[in-house]
């Protein structure tokens, strides 16, 4: 695969302004004034449900995009109106979205193998949505807003220096069928940790040493999460499946890269901080 440059510079683009959407958007989450982040967030997990069942491409297509939807939305209410602060209502909307995916397998026709291609493909999206919202969970406890900035900036920030670099020097390359360079990688972690540690300087309860151990757990997260569907989608195309929706398909790096440094961030704020 070839390198092209302005679809680089699109998906550096649509990386920034996730990010943006996503920081402004827990700046309106305080107490009794969770639904407006929690709107935001539904909006993004719709855009990932639409991403990677379009770019995925599984058996029981709209089976699986509407039980992605339902465990989205149950984990983002769950982590609304829970008592507690806490990952458990999450697991619970997860684990009856995967129940909800079996059931919806069950009552289809279709070959064994096919059947479980399907299954994976629900949890892997189940799993993703349901991930956005430990953003939710995060803004309800202390620092949790400010660990959300920083986590998101740093991951926006890796994504976006990743995909920009890939468009002025991919090199040297990764593989010849990922159309990636590993100095877009490495100077996105670097870059995205060195950011979250210039906002340590200025957000209450951080330091800019505590808020670069943060940062460098979602930098390094999103863009490997990015790079990582980067070859999921070449080992599809080795495997002789027909390309999918081309705008779908690169959608779903930035995407997955915030989908797995939300919970990432989530983890480091209640372990470490």
């Amino acid at each position: 695969m070839e390198f092209r440059r302005p679809l680089a510079l699109t998906v550096a683009g649509f990386a920034a302004l996730l990010g943006v959407g996503l920081v402004l958007g827990a700046q309106t989450s305080g107490p009794g004034h969770r639904l407006p982040f929690a709107i935001i967030i539904f909006g993004v997990q719709l855009l990932f449900v639409l991403a990677w069942t379009m770019a995925m491409r599984p058996p029981a297509l709209l089976v699986v995009a509407l039980v992605s939807v339902g465990a989205a939305a149950i984990a983002d209410v769950a982590a609304v109106r829970s008592d507690v602060a806490g990952l458990a209502p999450l697991g619970y909307a997860a684990a009856a979205g995967l129940l909800l995916g079996v059931l919806g397998q069950l009552v289809r026709r279709v070959d064994r193998a096919r059947v479980t291609e399907s299954l994976g493909g629900t949890l892997l999206i189940v799993v993703g949505v349901v991930a956005f919202g430990t953003l939710i969970v995060l803004s309800r406890i202390p620092k949790g807003t400010q660990a959300i900035t920083l986590c998101l900036t740093a991951a926006g920030v890796a994504l976006l220096v990743a995909r920009l670099t890939d468009a002025i020097a991919p090199w040297p390359r990764l593989a010849p069928q990922v159309p990636r360079g590993a100095a877009g990688v490495v100077a996105g972690a670097m870059l995205g940790t060195l950011t979250s540690a210039v906002l340590g300087s200025y957000l209450v309860g951080f330091t800019p040493t505590s808020a670069a151990l943060v940062g460098v757990v979602a930098a390094a997260t999103a863009v490997l999460a990015d790079l990582a569907v980067g070859y999921a989608e070449a080992g599809r195309l080795m495997a002789g499946e027909p390309p999918t929706m081309w705008v779908a398909r690169h959608m779903q790096g930035p995407l997955g890269g915030f989908a797995l440094a939300a919970p990432a961030a989530y983890a480091m704020c209640v372990l470490f901080l």
